[in-house]
Order: C-alpha cells, then structure tokens, then sequence
C-alpha cells in the first residue's frame, strides 16, 4: 500500500519565498506630523432666555423602563425639536424620540439633558420625581 504524502518538514517548495519576485516600494520620508487646528470658538449663549422646559423622569406604563421626558416648549418648530432631541441622545450616548410635541430620552438623564437645554438657551426646570 503505498501513497503519496505531501512532506511536511518544510523541504521542497515551502522554503521558496513568496515575496521574493516583488519590486521593492520607494523608501518615504516620515509623514509629518498633523498640526492641531485652532479650536473653533464655543457657540454664544443667547442673550434671551428660549423659556421654561420641564426634566421629568418617568416610568408609569412602560414595563418599568426609566425614561426622561422634557416637555413645555413653546414657539419652536418641530424641526428644532428633532435637532435638540438629537443633541441630548449624543450627549447621553443613549436613544430617545420626539412625540406629542415633548422629547423623550431612555434613562435618568435628566442632568445631562438640562446642560445641551441651557447651552440651547432654555430654562431647565426639574420637575416630578
């Protein structure tokens, strides 16, 4: 009975090198490194306060899911909810949706959510539990 077997000791072709037939690349200087930009200049604070938004923390009639509800816009459009629901959630790193005209945000984030308020220029009001 005799079969062929494939030699496993690295004799024969294994011993070739497969990069061998390769041109060599350009030799490149270092890349330099990248200068920091300026920082760009925080957002000013609006002069006027936007009004009063109520922070309630809620979990009435949500499987005991803790959400963060604010509430009490008045004269924004819902484009500008949207965009300030958006900037919370990136703030809180968690999701969250606008309905009936008030944001909701999964979790407590009630500190987190006053902060992207008041620098929008809201008046964050705690309210509830």
């Amino acid at each position: 009975m005799s079969s062929s077997r494939i030699p496993t000791d690295g004799g024969g072709d294994l011993k070739a090198n497969p990069f061998a037939g390769l041109p060599t690349l350009p030799q490149v200087a270092p890349a330099k490194a990248i200068q920091a930009a300026a920082p760009a200049a925080p957002t000013p604070l609006p002069t006027r306060s936007r009004g009063r938004v109520d922070l309630v923390r809620q979990t009435a009639g949500r499987g005991g899911k803790t959400v963060t509800v604010v509430s009490g816009f008045l004269g924004i459009s819902a484009r500008e909810k949207d965009e300030i629901a958006k900037r919370i959630q990136r703030a809180c790193g968690c999701g969250g949706s606008v309905k009936d005209g008030k944001i909701e945000i999964q979790g407590d984030q009630r500190e987190a959510a006053a902060k992207v308020l008041t620098e929008a220029g809201f008046k964050a009001v705690f309210a509830g539990g």
